[in-house]
């Protein structure tokens, strides 16, 4: 995948359309002034980003968005640029990357810059962009095959939490609904929370695959107070496939949810929409327009 290769002119006519069509959800009721802190995972844009990056982005920081969690880095590289070179352009469009996702790498284990593949060095190079947290973003099915197999991630999360700890990062694991579902007799959940150092290995809860495994988020964070400073905030359609939705138009009870953010520890979250059936850009000026009327 090329990030630097010139948009072409059906492309550019495509993304000037999306931004015109921007002002227009202007319409739904949003505070005087945004918050400062809607961040949004950048995997929700991840075609438009390989086409157009610094105008994907520049569409992002129109829409309101001041932080950013990336994906998809490699070999030093985020999104095709070296770490000065993307801060260099998030700054320039008063943009900030405070996470990113990562691979556990048991799966490719000749692709450098994952937990178990030169892992300092991804560390060193997040540091370097600016980020606060760094997250395992997903297990392969061929990495959980059994629950032996978290038991064995539960040492590598606590070891590459401490490579995050000395860079004064922090390290943290992202779900989706796999680990809420019994593998051998158990929850492989709870091996990631029981077995990890809590003050190493954090949890970015999404809240989409949290509630569709059939998961209260707030008992969650009762159950373990302080440990989600990151949140995934996706909604979910009021349908039999409980497809992704923009934030704010499906069955999620987010007031509830923001209500318990102390409980959680929550400082970060992070609109993503793994889906859409619109424009991905105007989804996620939906959910900011949202969030930004609920006053988050």
């Amino acid at each position: 995948m090329d990030f630097n290769q010139k948009i072409s002119r059906k492309s550019f006519l495509r993304t000037g359309a999306l931004a015109l069509s921007i002002p227009l959800l202007s319409r739904i009721p949003v505070m005087a002034k945004a918050p400062s802190k809607i961040g949004l995972q950048l995997y929700t844009l991840r075609d438009a980003l390989s086409k157009d990056l610094e105008g994907t982005l520049k569409q992002v920081a129109k829409i309101g968005y001041k932080e950013v969690e990336t994906f998809g880095y490699s070999d030093g590289k985020f999104f095709g640029k070296t770490p000065k070179e993307f801060k260099a352009l998030l700054s320039g469009l008063g943009l900030n990357a405070v996470s990113g996702h990562y691979g556990a790498g048991i799966a490719a284990p000749d692709k450098r810059g994952t937990l178990s593949n030169d892992w300092k060095r991804a560390v060193d190079d997040s540091a370097e962009l600016g980020q606060k947290y760094m997250m395992c973003a997903y297990l392969t099915p061929d990495e959980r095959k059994s629950i032996e197999d978290y038991k064995k991630y539960a040492v590598l999360f606590n070891k590459s939490g401490e490579v995050c700890k000395a860079a004064g990062i922090q390290f943290g694991y992202h779900n989706h609904d796999f680990e809420f579902q019994k593998l051998d007799g158990e929850l492989p959940y709870d091996i990631i929370t029981k077995d990890t150092d809590a003050s190493l290995v954090k949890l970015e809860l999404d809240l989409y695959w949290a509630v569709r495994a059939g998961l209260d988020p707030v008992e969650l964070f009762k159950q373990h107070p302080g440990r989600f400073p990151l949140w995934h905030v996706k909604d979910m359609e009021k349908s039999a496939d409980k497809a992704f939705a923009e934030v704010g138009t499906g069955s999620i009870d987010f007031a509830k949810i923001f209500a318990a953010r102390k409980t959680a520890g929550m400082t970060h979250f992070f609109v993503e929409q793994d889906v859409c059936k619109k424009p991905p850009l105007e989804s996620i000026a939906i959910s900011y327009a949202n969030l930004t009327k609920w006053k988050v």
